[in-house]
This record gives C-alpha cells, structure tokens and sequence, in this order.
C-alpha cells in the first residue's frame, strides 16, 4: 500500500482507536488491487475472506432471488463493506461489483477475528460499526414498509437536495434505473412518481432536479428524524456524518 492509503485507512472511525500493533497486524496482510468496471467482486452465497475497503471508484451491492435482482447500495470512497459477515466468519448475504474503476483495499477475515479479542478499542470501533449499519437498516425498512412510492422519492429528493448543500437545484448521483431500485420501484414507476412531482414544485430534466416549492413537497414527503438521516456528507476523518448510511444513502456508506 502507498502511505497515503494507509492513513486514509488508518483514520476511518473503524480503524483509527486500534493500536499501532493492532494496525500493523491488520495492514500485514493486506492487499490493494486496482479492478477495471464491471468486475464482481463477490457473490451472495460466497465464502467472506476479506473485508473490503472502497478508497477509489464505486461499488454497487446486489441481492437477488428467483431470477430477480436489486440495488441494495451505491458505496462511494472511502467505504468499508461486508463488515458482517467477515466477524461472523460467515457467506456473504449480497453481491458487490465495481461500477466503474475502482481501487479496493482487501484486509484478512481472520486477522481481523482474531485482533477483536486482543485489542478492546478495535472491538469496541467494530461493534459501533456494526450498530451503525443496523440503525440505517432499520430506517430504511421503516421508510420502505411506511411509505408509498411517491412518498420514498421524496424524501429521497430533499435528502440529496441537503446533501448537496441545500440549493434548489442539484443532481441525481445515479441512473434513474439505479435510482428506481435504490427506492424499491420499477423505472415505469419511477416515471411516474417523477411526473406527478410536478405538482409539488419539482422539475426534472435528465439527471438535473429543481425543487421550486420546497414547503409543499415537504409537506408531502414528511420527513421523519426516526427514519430520515439528512446528515450533510462528511471526510472519512470525522465519521460523525457517515455513520448510518444504509443503503439509500448512497454516497460514503458502510455496509453490514
């Protein structure tokens, strides 16, 4: 690893409590490889080895059934993923490809088992980790079971609107196709969803969203701080900001 990745690694929240012991155990074994788009990194089903850190590029993580497939989440730098199954030495649960180049650093499953029960601090970051994956689970279940579809758009539109910082004119991060299944529609619903917003102030123009009347569309999505995380996007040396991003939040994310 160049030394530059190694403190990108070092300050992620998960990391950055452990002892230098414990980091240089870690960091050992590890290994970065640059992968070209489109490459599947792992398959739901597959043996977890690795816990995988996205430092450069996009990864996109799948479920699929029954012939059937879904975006689960769009992980954007610098991302860990698969956190759970690694310290439950278990298969992963979701599929992970690269949506365009991207630079993945690879660290043991079993080394990092096996400092979890010699370093309190590093067991102590990965159960926060892992708490903050299940609370963003939570909300998007809550915001998928209580909401229609028009509703889930949004909501989903005035959390980018705030990412983004908060002007009345941003851009959608994805394809609408991703975006559709991001939201739990199909690209047919989508359309629709997006046209009947006109009526709430929202115009939309290829990838480029304006939200004329945000008091009316705000009435309409009800955005919920028990479901809702408007975070702003923090750097991955704060962490404060990334903490349950999980899985419509789509930009720097951790995922379980």
């Amino acid at each position: 690893m160049r030394d530059v990745d190694v403190e990108r690694v070092r300050a992620l929240p998960l990391f950055r409590g452990c002892s230098n012991d414990t980091f240089r155990t870690l960091s050992a074994g590890a290994f970065l490889q640059r992968f070209p788009a489109g490459t599947t990194l792992l398959l739901g089903g597959d043996q977890v080895d690795f816990l995988y850190v996205l430092l450069d590029g996009t990864v996109e993580l799948e479920g699929t059934w029954n012939d059937k497939e879904t975006t689960l989440a769009l992980l954007r730098p610098v991302s860990t993923f698969i956190l759970a199954a690694v310290v439950l030495d278990a298969d992963g649960l979701m599929s992970a490809r690269t949506v365009e180049r991207s630079d993945i650093l690879m660290l043991s499953g079993a080394a990092i088992r096996r400092v979890m029960s010699e370093d309190a601090a590093f067991a102590v970051a990965v159960a926060q980790e892992m708490a903050g994956c299940y609370r963003g689970l939570v909300r998007t279940l809550k915001n998928h079971k209580l909401r229609g579809g028009l509703e889930r758009l949004a909501n989903y539109l005035i959390t980018q609107r705030l990412r983004q910082g908060g002007d009345a004119s941003f851009v959608l991060p994805h394809e609408k196709r991703v975006l559709a299944s991001l939201l739990g529609m199909t690209p047919e619903n989508l359309s629709r969803s997006i046209a009947a917003l006109a009526d709430y102030g929202v115009e939309v123009h290829g990838p480029s969203v304006t939200i004329t009347r945000p008091a009316v569309l705000e009435r309409l999505a009800k955005p919920d701080p028990l479901i809702d995380n408007h975070q702003p996007v923090t750097d991955e040396l704060t962490g404060k900001a990334q903490r349950e991003r999980w899985p419509l939040a789509d930009d720097r994310t951790r995922a379980a």
